[in-house]
């Protein structure tokens, strides 16, 4: 199993590509960062900074979306990042949160998104497509290469990531949850022809190494906030009772609203309604030993990676008990 760090671009960038710096010493092979450029610095102008200050971590968001920037400049600013630092970045993207909800707009569609993980990919890679009508190509890409993993957790979504995604990304660490997606993702790529074994099948959730359990809910508790704001989509979608697991849609049945001024941040005032069996269940909290537990069981449902958030008042001690306590148990 990889694992990955991910984090805000809060000022001053500087901490965060030295964040990144420490977590490549530790073991970490990935580094990803929130994009939603109103509410944080513009993460691709910090790419390259963390690029240039490490050897080989691979760096993307988690996630982008195809609506806040043209696909062709998407394209091209992994495509000049690969240039640079030589096929070091990962498109991770989805229909969009709060990047598109602080600017008054709604999540694109699937069908958006999946012409966008098209047009991005052929065009960091070097390939003609066709854009807005015309045909377009990048004429300056060298043996440029650019996976595309995609975020989800509905049963249309899931298909699409089956169908046409190099990775999966899955935003809560609950095991039960990742055998519905992860099952409904490997069935929708043998149905699509693909190998199921090609995709990269990622979970993203909180850590917080210690022994204050009710300290590292309440540091957690926003996980279950921003989670809900994807999941009330989906009873919208399709229904309490429809295809969606009772376990992560019955939760948000006290959800109010959302202010997206907090988002992402421990001590979110629009996150009351999360239960701790939710933080239990989406993040990985206590003692170094339960994140081993649990990231075992993860593994044997087949997650690739554990790509974990460190929003929280002590990031810097759980990145060093990952490095020195948890890392290694799980690298052959």
């Amino acid at each position: 199993m990889d694992f990955g760090v991910v984090l805000q671009t809060d000022p001053p960038a500087r901490e965060v590509v030295e964040r990144m710096r420490v977590a490549e010493d530790g073991g970490f092979r990935y580094g990803w960062t929130f994009d939603s450029c109103v509410l944080w610095q513009e993460p691709f102008v910090i790419y390259s900074q963390i690029l240039a200050s490490t050897s080989s971590l691979r760096v993307g968001p988690m996630v982008t979306n195809p609506s806040t920037r043209d696909w062709s400049v998407t394209a091209s600013l992994f495509a000049t990042l690969n240039d640079m630092f030589g096929n070091r970045t990962v498109c991770g993207i989805g229909r969009g949160d709060s990047a598109r909800r602080v600017i008054g707009q709604r999540p694109a569609s699937l069908r958006t998104l999946a012409e966008a993980m098209h047009v991005i990919k052929e065009l960091a890679e070097g390939r003609e497509v066709t854009h807005h009508g015309a045909p377009v190509r990048l004429p300056w890409v060298r043996d440029g290469r650019l996976e595309i993993w995609m975020a989800a957790y509905g049963p249309r979504a899931l298909r699409l990531v089956g169908e046409r995604a190099d990775g999966f990304i899955l935003q809560t660490a609950d095991p039960d949850i990742a055998r519905w997606t992860i099952g409904s993702v490997r069935e929708a790529a043998r149905e699509a022809g693909r190998n199921p074994s090609e995709i990269t099948m990622c979970v993203a959730a909180p850590a917080y190494v210690g022994d204050d359990l009710a300290r590292q809910r309440d540091q957690l508790r926003w996980f279950g906030g921003m989670v809900g704001n994807h999941v009330a989509d989906l009873v919208a979608r399709y229904g309490a009772d429809g295809p969606v697991p009772r376990a992560l849609t019955d939760y948000i049945e006290g959800r109010r609203g959302y202010d997206y001024a907090h988002h992402g941040r421990a001590g979110n005032p629009s996150t009351d309604f999360v239960p701790d069996s939710i933080v239990d269940r989406f993040c990985l909290l206590g003692p170094a030993s339960a994140h081993v537990d649990r990231l075992a069981e993860l593994a044997e449902i087949g997650v690739d990676q554990f790509a974990l958030y460190l929003m929280h008042d002590d990031p810097d001690k759980t990145l060093t008990s990952y490095a020195n306590d948890i890392i290694g148990r799980f690298r052959s």
